[in-house]
């Protein structure tokens, strides 16, 4: 439930803010439904690769994970302050207790997907560095360490299990007019 802060009242705040694992399709979804609002679209995943200028993969080759999840803690934490679009995170951004600490009081949306529907979306291809080795077994690790939080995160939670992102984006879109 959205608080009643200085940042509530002077609009400086994600209006949305997407979570979930690989394949959930927070960063398509999140086109949709900013495009749906009239609003910008901000993908931390994709801001941190281009204020680096490399991908999250060689960011995690060349520097290790730890200096990615600084900058994604970064990067999360300067839009959650500015951005007053969508914002879509990267999978495993709420797993940083400061994120985690936060997302409190937004508009935080959990895509839940299966593996199935995650598998055809990603495909569990070499741009995503946690699902190198065995990608299947991977993913399947990192959502059941991850679902905790995302559950215990989310003030809205819909599945996107053989859905468009428009119908996603949709239901997404009428729940926050309800909680306006």
């Amino acid at each position: 439930m959205p608080s009643d802060s200085a940042a509530d009242r002077s609009g400086t705040r994600p209006v949305a803010v997407l979570i979930g694992p690989p394949g959930s399709g927070k960063t398509v979804v999140g086109r949709a439904l900013a495009e749906l609002l009239g609003v910008a679209l901000r993908d931390t995943d994709e801001a941190v690769e281009q204020a680096e200028q490399r991908s999250i993969s060689d960011i995690f080759v060349e520097d290790g994970e730890p200096r990615f999840r600084e900058l994604e803690r970064q990067e999360v934490a300067a839009s959650l302050a500015s951005h007053t679009g969508v914002l879509s995170l990267g999978g495993g951004a709420v797993m940083d207790p400061a994120t985690e600490q936060a997302l409190s009081g937004h508009t935080v949306v959990f895509l839940e997907v299966g593996i199935a529907d995650a598998a055809k979306r990603v495909g569990f291809d070499r741009s995503r560095p946690l699902l190198m080795m065995n990608p299947r077994a991977q993913w399947v690790r990192l959502m059941d360490a991850r679902r905790p939080t995302y559950e215990r995160l989310a003030t809205l939670r819909v599945n996107t299990a053989g859905r468009t992102p428009q119908d996603i984006a949709a239901e997404i879109a009428e729940a926050l007019g309800e909680q306006q």
